[in-house]
Parts: C-alpha cells; sequence; structure tokens
C-alpha cells in the first residue's frame, strides 16, 4: 500500500544528510529501502542492503519517485519444481 500523499514521501533523514556530506563518486551505504528517490540523489552511486550484502545502485533520472528497495532484489530465484518442470529440464536434455 502507498504512502498518504499529505505526508509526503519518506527519506531517511541520515541519508540526505550523507549525500550532501559527500562527493558523487563515493559510494554510500545505506539500509533504508523504503526511502523514496528524490531529484537530489541523482548522479549518487548507493550501496542498498538486500539482507545479506550491499548492492550498488547509480541512481539515474528515471528512478526518482522509486523507492531504492526496488534496485536492490532481495530473493534469487533457482527455478520452478515440480513434474513439468522435470519433463521440459529431461526434454532440453534430450535435445542435446
Amino acid at each position: 500500500m502507498s504512502r498518504s500523499i499529505k505526508k509526503g514521501p519518506y527519506i531517511d533523514e541520515r541519508l540526505l544528510g550523507k549525500i550532501k556530506r559527500t562527493s558523487k563518486n563515493e559510494i554510500l551505504k545505506t539500509w533504508s529501502r523504503k526511502s523514496m528517490i528524490v531529484p537530489e540523489m541523482v548522479g549518487y552511486t548507493i550501496a542498498v542492503h538486500n539482507g545479506k550484502n550491499h548492492i550498488p545502485v547509480k541512481i539515474i533520472e528515471e528512478m526518482v519517485g522509486h523507492r531504492l528497495g526496488e534496485f536492490s532484489p532481495s530473493r534469487i530465484f533457482r527455478r520452478h519444481g515440480g513434474k513439468m518442470a522435470r519433463e521440459q529440464e529431461s526434454n532440453l536434455d534430450n535435445k542435446k
């Protein structure tokens, strides 16, 4: 569910402070996946935590309005399981 418009976007104050203090070629670490990307962040590289490690994300203009967590996936898709998946896999092996 989205945040109320009357409240405005959520931006972590510490992250905004780091952006104002550092240069654009420095990588900033953050755990705040829920922070909204604002125009002041464009050009910076922010390492967003995905639960295990930090994934560097280069902020571009098209990302403004999205959340930082959208660009740092926290789950890894392995494959679908089940009978159909095994049949398809065996068909691919037979073709080789």
